[in-house]
């Protein structure tokens, strides 16, 4: 039996072979999401040793790229996970040999420009990010673009074979560690954060090979016919994710840009570090939402609604049950994991505060805004960022000057909170696909005996180790036992022995070539 999104009981249902398959992308892009924040996290934990004027520039660039990775994507991200999968289901080998053509080359093509044109212009860049001695990072930044985009295009289209294997071990893991160790090096050797944005782009150089072959080996059984490129239907999908995705990523990174040119690179070093801290607590939220994407895209594709719902609150509830001891933690602890960093860092606690309230709530609303694009509703989701931006962008103006990093934060979560209910709403108003099966009633009431629990040792608790070593594992034992005492459904049964059993780290299921 288990508890339904409203509280109440259900018969358990016999889970789908959808969200098994889910769980097992699922369990190897958790794998990868694991080493990639890790990874992540090391590399900002040693630029914090420089101060935080250079984690600042570090973080400056890796926005600037951000956001110029999705410029020169042009939306066919999530068109080639999307119509690979349509031309693999349909068993069309002309219409997918087209797709993967024109979205690598577009791609390629405009990265090129957009790189060449950010190196010739760094001179003048730097200064308006508030810090002339960016301009060899931005250079580095151009370099390092067209790598970045030729790798999430490539590895983009290997998931619409509805597997996460090229997807994680070498986005989320190979890519990751190498940059890390390439970090370290570039740093004992006195390079500095110019070293640390050098080891970026070699690794990101690398791993866009790795992904152009990874690709090659999925397209070899595909017989060589005569490509057809549906032109209008790509590009129509693809433009206005692409605006969509830019104004997502937008959210994401434009509190950083105007910070560094609002209040320097001394606020943007110490609000990144909060942020990195945060991005920990939802690692679980992307790797959850690249398996869960082609499966959505798969169903609403061949009319299966009923399962589109349930994958939907699959995947919603595994965000948030994964994702809530540490959130409870942040909140609990804010101040003593921010001491790992060095003592100047602890004055960010409320920043991480405020920014895990935010996350909380996406997690909670789980990947909705996939919801929408897989639906065919990319207008619409395209229009919610874009609203959404220019509220962040707004809230950022007006908070930064008065508040500096607090009132960065509130801005974002408050357009993350918007942004999120808006989309839930949508999704089951518009698109007619709700979360079935969430149980947030069930998470919310495991939640406070973990919240007691914190409470209960945070007088034992001063350094970040106690925060590790006592306080992380008495939360996580009290919530997880809560969950289980209140009884897991057949699907969280499903997926459990299927990560226990290892299927997880075995290749996912391919559909049959074209």
């Amino acid at each position: 039996m288990t508890a339904g999104t409203e509280g109440r009981v259900e018969r358990a249902r016999p889970p789908s072979s959808t969200i098994t398959r889910m769980g097992r992308g699922g369990g190897l892009n958790l794998v990868g999401a694991v080493c990639n924040q890790l990874s992540l996290f090391a590399i900002i934990s040693v630029l914090a040793g420089l101060g935080e004027r250079e984690v600042g520039r570090y973080a400056s660039c890796f926005a600037l790229l951000s956001l110029l990775g999705l410029l020169s994507l042009a939306g066919f991200r999530s068109a080639m996970t999307k119509f690979v999968a349509m031309h693999v289901a349909d068993d069309d080998p002309r219409r997918l040999r087209g797709t993967v053509r024109l979205g690598l080359g577009l791609t390629v093509a405009a990265s090129v420009v957009i790189g060449a044109v950010l190196a010739l212009s760094a001179p003048w860049l730097a200064p308006a990010l508030g810090d002339e001695g960016l301009v060899t990072g931005i250079r580095l930044v151009g370099l390092t673009l067209p790598a970045a985009t030729i790798s999430d295009a490539a590895l983009a289209a290997t998931q619409g074979w509805r597997t996460q294997v090229p997807f994680t071990v070498i986005g989320r893991i190979i890519d990751p560690v190498v940059r890390l160790v390439l970090t370290v090096a570039a740093l004992r050797a006195g390079l500095g954060v110019d070293g640390a944005l050098w080891a970026l782009a070699i690794s990101s150089w690398a791993s866009a090979l790795l992904a152009l072959l990874s690709l090659r080996k999925r397209m070899r059984p595909v017989p060589r016919v005569a490509a057809r490129y549906e032109v209008r239907e790509i590009f129509g999908f693809s433009m206005v994710s692409w605006a969509s995705a830019l104004a997502a990523t937008g959210l994401i990174w434009v509190d950083t840009l105007l910070l560094g040119a609002l209040r320097g690179q001394h606020d943007v070093g110490a609000y990144n570090v909060a942020t990195r801290l945060v991005m920990l607590a939802v690692f679980v939220m992307a790797p959850i939402n690249a398996s869960f994407t082609p499966h959505l895209a798969h169903l609403v594709h061949t009319d299966r609604r009923e399962e589109a719902a349930r994958a939907y609150g699959s995947a919603a509830r595994w965000i948030l049950m994964l994702s809530m001891p540490s959130f409870i933690l942040l909140v609990a602890f804010s101040s003593q994991l921010l001491g790992y960093f060095g003592h100047g860092y602890r004055s960010a606690a409320s920043v991480t505060a405020i920014l895990a309230m935010g996350q909380l709530v996406s997690a909670a609303a789980g990947p909705c805004g996939t919801v929408l694009n897989m639906s065919g509703r990319v207008m619409l989701n395209m229009l919610d960022n874009v609203g959404v931006l220019v509220l962040n962008i707004v809230l950022n103006l007006v908070l930064i000057p008065r508040h500096g990093v607090v009132g960065a934060a509130i801005a974002w979560s408050a357009s993350l909170v918007t942004a999120n209910v808006v989309k839930v709403l949508q999704a089951q108003l518009v698109v007619g696909i709700h979360a079935a099966g969430a149980g947030l009633a069930k998470i919310a009431l495991a939640t406070a005996p973990a919240v007691g629990a914190a409470w209960l040792v945070s007088r034992w608790v001063s350094t970040w180790t106690d925060v590790v070593l006592l306080a992380a594992p008495v939360v996580v034992v009290v919530f997880f036992g809560a969950i289980v005492g209140l009884g897991l459904d057949a699907e969280d049964k499903a997926l459990t022995r299927s990560l226990l059993r290892g299927k997880a780290f075995r290749r996912g299921p391919v559909e049959k070539s074209a």
